[in-house]
Parts: C-alpha cells; structure tokens; sequence
C-alpha cells in the first residue's frame, strides 16, 4: 500500500509551488480564490499519490473529504479554537473563513480529476483491444 513514487511527487512539489504562488503574489480574486480551490484537489490527489499505492478513484474521494473537511473547520472556526488565527501558515494552511463556493471548486476539482481518469481507463482498454 505505501510506495513512494518520485513522479507524482514531483507533479505534487509543482502544484504546491503554483498554490503558493497564487497565495502570495495574486491578487485576482477569482484566480485565488476558485481556481486555487480547484487546484488544491489536485494537489492532495497527488500528495496522496506519492505515497499510496491506492485506485485513483479512491485517491480522488480522499481528496475531496479532506478538502471538504478543511473548509468544514473553517466554518467551526476551528482556527480560532486552536488560537491560530494570528499564524499567517496556520490561515494558509487550514484556511480563515467558510465559503459555499469553495465546497463547489473542490468538487469541480474531483470532477475533473474523475473525468480524466475514467478517460485514461477507457483509453488504455482500446489500446488492448483486438479486432
């Protein structure tokens, strides 16, 4: 089940270093807000790919709980409950105010890494196929 894999976890260091890009030098708020969201997802699934030798459904599910159950946090004020409110990492990280629309782009998120999988599914089955 744990098996480290350097090319996931090099697409997972790229995503990281665009998430925190965005974060600190954008200051569009659809750029940094919504599409970050959705990006996020991707950046968990590929976290979550380095190091788990798991079904890439199931990776893409873990993601979304886990992102959902961030901005769950955020909506108990579970920053202010740890008293992390004034650490700059800490509101990057678990993030400082519950947004609805946040929930919908990391379900776009899952959506698409969905989409993409079952696409390479499909393709890879008619690569085997004989006629």
């Amino acid at each position: 089940m744990f098996q480290f894999n350097v090319k996931y976890f090099s697409i997972n260091l790229f995503l990281l270093a665009a998430l925190i890009v965005i974060a600190v030098f954008v200051k569009e708020l659809f750029l940094q807000s919504y599409i970050s969201d959705v990006l996020i997802i991707f950046w968990f699934f590929f976290l979550l790919k380095s190091f788990l030798k798991v079904a890439n459904y199931e990776l893409a599910h873990y993601a979304l709980l886990f992102a959902f159950a961030l901005e769950i946090a955020q909506f108990y004020q579970v920053i202010e409950l740890l008293e992390l409110q004034d650490n700059k990492i800490a509101q990057m990280a678990l993030g400082s105010a519950f947004d609805w629309f946040d929930l919908l782009a990391f379900a776009v998120g899952w959506l698409v890494i969905l989409v993409i999988e079952s696409n390479r599914l499909r393709l890879y089955k008619m690569s085997y196929r004989i006629d």
